[in-house]
């Protein structure tokens, strides 16, 4: 049997599983100090400060009381022994006036360091309905920085794993009916087969669940601070009735896109229909719950190359067989441009083998030329590829691109991906769907009928930029430097590769975008290195899957 307090009743309502067992002998592997003391930090007396990383003993007994309180329904005094006592309390009660727990059972479990992970067993009892609830959670032990005392590091994810900063957990009728989502075939899409879809889902839920025609149940979820993520149901007390919900995605294609970024860490994919603009997949590796896929705004390095290259062809400065010199470096305006390490120089390349080849100081050069101006590249986004206007209606949030009109060393940096534009997986892979056909269509993810929006427009290119864009794009994917990616590919392909710089970063984000047939997709791996790296395998593992 374990030593210790074992199912000790308070009220009637909480219990607590909190014997020392759990935290058996351990070494420290890790302390956090400068954390901002809580729970009675007045008249601490500075001789008597304690300081580095809490002892074995001060992790079990602070874990220990922090654990025993919050099963009796104690919120003030569990949050009292944490490093954010009014946050912790706040959320404390919710807990049980909120989410209707009750019958709370915390077990500890063995201690790593710091940290100490630990079971929770509770009832969720609401207007008559009652439900077990399982799950674990882990609580990490610091020193506060003004009183010295051992204090439990308080975040959302010591509640419940699932909530990030603001969220909170709620019982009570669903925020909105569910859905049966369904791919363009009629195939149900779930959240079980397609882990990634949780998110899309849970906003498709929000925005259409009542027009689908469902009505809403009884649920434990998860309110989310951001309100445009909508909610994610933990426990369903009572069902509701699911209305069917027909969406653009094809579940081949996602379930390709789903295996494909579980290859890196935080990557994102999206693949659309460029003869319709409709989404087939969007997928997401990462450990929160956000969709990168199509709310990221970073820097896409040279992918974004394919749009600087539309502007080079309309405005007549160069064309596919043109010259682009490429030199070792480039200057603009004080600033020193390089290409990849190993790219030898080539005073007599065309713009095709230096699209191709990625080479930055060939497209810095020509930023120079007569005719173009700090806006143009702004004007070919949003012209050309509907970028940066703020008006897509895609069916669930998402970000439109960003290309600023710059001027000084931004206004080169930008042409190659860097400086100040930012875009999404979603972004890019509109554009290159752009790119293939010359027209832009406004991805989306519900079919425009079911709620008559109104749908982003733009110009699109010219026919003779489109034949260009695409013979250079095919030569990258079988001769440049999204060759080895695309080589067990065949039919019509094109591609660019793409590795942007970030501050604070050692390693580049990786970019990958290509199309074959009538699929466009795009990769982005944060900390991924060169295009072809990572986010080039994601994007050829989609291309490859069975396409409607």
């Amino acid at each position: 049997m374990r030593r210790g307090v074992k199912a000790a009743l308070v009220g009637g309502v909480f219990t607590a599983m909190v014997g020392g067992a759990g935290f058996g002998a351990y070494t420290l592997v890790n302390g956090v100090n400068g954390v901002s003391g809580g729970g009675g930090s007045s008249g601490a007396d500075p001789a008597a400060v304690k300081t580095g990383p809490p002892s074995g003993d001060e992790v079990r007994e602070t874990a220990r009381k922090f654990l025993a309180a919050w099963a009796e329904g104690d919120a003030g005094q569990a949050a009292a022994y944490t490093n954010d006592a009014t946050t912790a309390s706040s959320a404390l009660t919710g807990y049980r006036k909120d989410a209707h727990l009750t019958k709370v059972k915390l077990t500890p479990r063995r201690a790593s360091g710091t940290r100490v992970p630990f079971d929770v067993s509770a009832t969720v009892s609401y207007k008559g309905r009652s439900k077990p609830f399982a799950y674990d959670s882990a609580l990490t032990v610091v020193r506060g920085r003004t009183t010295g005392r051992p204090l439990v590091d308080w975040s959302s994810a010591v509640l419940h794993p699932s909530l990030e900063k603001g969220d909170t957990l709620v019982t009570g009728e669903a925020a909105a009916p569910p859905i049966r989502a369904v791919d363009r075939a009629g195939v149900v899409l779930r959240e079980k087969e397609y882990p990634s879809l949780g998110p899309v889902l849970g906003q498709l839920r929000k925005k259409y669940g009542r027009s689908a025609g469902g009505r809403a149940g009884v649920e434990l979820y998860v309110r989310h601070a951001d309100e445009e993520a909508g909610t994610h149901a933990l426990l369903t007390l009572a069902k509701g009735r699911p209305g069917k919900l027909r969406t653009t995605l094809s579940a081949a294609v996602q379930k390709a896109a789903e295996r494909a970024v579980l290859r890196y860490d935080d990557s994102s994919v999206v693949a659309v229909k460029p003869s319709t603009g409709e989404v087939l997949a969007v997928a997401n590796n990462r450990t929160d719950s956000w969709n990168a896929a199509f709310l990221g705004k970073v820097a896409p390095g040279s992918t974004m190359k394919i749009v600087t290259a539309a502007m080079l062809i309309d405005k007549g400065v160069t064309k596919a067989g043109g010259a682009a010199p490429c030199p070792a470096t480039a200057t603009w305006q004080s600033q020193t441009f390089h290409n990849l390490k190993g790219m030898a120089p080539n005073e007599s390349a065309t713009f095709s083998e230096s699209f191709a080849r990625s080479c930055n100081t060939a497209f810095v050069k020509l930023v120079d030329e007569e005719g173009l101006t700090d806006a143009s590249l702004t004007e070919e986004a949003r012209n050309g590829f509907g970028l940066g206007r703020n008006d897509w209606k895609v069916g669930i949030p998402s970000f439109d691109g960003s290309v600023p009109a710059s001027a000084g060393p931004d206004r080169a940096a930008n042409a190659i991906g860097q400086g100040q534009v930012q875009m999404s997986p979603l972004n890019m892979a509109s554009v290159t769907a752009t790119a293939m056909t010359g027209t832009f269509r406004q991805p989306v993810i519900v079919p425009r009928s079911l709620d008559d929006r109104e749908l982003a427009t733009a110009r699109g290119l010219p026919a003779a930029t489109v034949t260009q864009l695409r013979r250079m794009m095919r030569r990258t994917a079988v001769s440049g430097t999204g060759a080895r990616t695309m080589a067990s590919l065949t039919g019509d392909i094109g591609a660019k590769t793409g590795s942007a710089e970030v501050d604070g970063q050692k390693t580049s984000d990786s970019w990958f975008t290509g199309y074959r047939g009538d699929v466009a997709a795009a990769a982005m791996t944060q900390r991924g290195g060169h295009g072809g790296d990572a986010a080039g395998p994601i994007v050829a593992d989609v291309l490859r899957a069975d396409t409607p």
